[in-house]
């Protein structure tokens, strides 16, 4: 599996929405809209998070995630002095389960070991991926209600954290 990334580009638009439709498709079947209905709204709030993410984090790389070539997911990373903060990674449903996740978040952990960075994100308390982070060592920080913002310290971190 040849995963990597690149940066997300104007034309990666259309694919972005559909990633990010894709994550609220189980939202969707729960309400009683035309699928036009539907569409609107995902647009309306896709457009909202990403105005949303780029001014609260201008300085953040915004990636597509690629599988062989082919996109397959979104990446958002904000690196900064004093973490790493995982702002947004999203597959394509075909994709979820498979590795992908697993392997960038590894590499994200490995990059913060290396530097001695934190990394946190915040995860919606239904979201499956949540099992991963907690398999991963991520821990609560902080429940935010809707989601849980969580908290990731390399090992040398994490025993000066305990002292």
């Amino acid at each position: 599996m040849t995963i990597s990334l690149r940066t997300a580009l104007f034309d990666d638009e259309e694919f972005l929405f559909s990633v990010y439709a894709s994550t609220r498709m189980q939202e969707m079947n729960l309400v009683d809209w035309i699928p036009a209905q539907k569409e609107a709204f995902l647009r309306m709030q896709f457009r909202a998070q990403d105005q949303y993410y780029r001014e609260v984090y201008a300085t953040a790389t915004y990636q597509v995630i690629l599988q062989g070539g082919q996109r397959v997911g979104r990446l958002y990373l904000h690196r900064r002095s004093d973490e790493i903060r995982v702002i947004d990674i999203a597959l394509l449903p075909e994709y979820r389960r498979g590795g992908i996740g697993s392997a960038l978040m590894t590499q994200i952990l490995d990059g913060a070991t290396r530097n001695q960075l934190p990394v946190t994100i915040h995860v919606e308390r239904f979201n499956p991926a949540l099992h991963l982070y907690e398999r991963l060592g991520f821990r609560l920080a902080e429940d935010k209600g809707v989601y849980y913002f969580m908290k990731w310290l390399p090992a040398s971190l994490e025993q000066q954290h305990v002292r």
